[in-house]
């Protein structure tokens, strides 16, 4: 399912919506105004790479075969 991107004309807010195919219908309200006059972009996904270990504790121990 695609995330899309919207940005309202009316109030200049932006936010994001699921959509389920891409002949979804074409007005959305915004959830700031409840104005119907928005512009649709896509929206990026965020994708790990480079194997980092961003966020993972280490503690210096060894977790190797046969250690206890």
């Amino acid at each position: 399912m695609p995330i899309y991107e919207y940005t309202c004309l009316d109030c200049e807010s932006k936010f994001e919506k699921f959509v389920r195919s891409f002949n979804a219908p074409a007005e959305v309200q915004c959830p700031h105004c409840g104005g119907t006059h928005t512009k649709k972009g896509w929206s990026l996904f965020g994708a790990r790479s480079g194997g980092g270990t961003a966020g993972v504790a280490t503690t210096g121990s060894s977790c190797s075969p046969g250690s206890l």
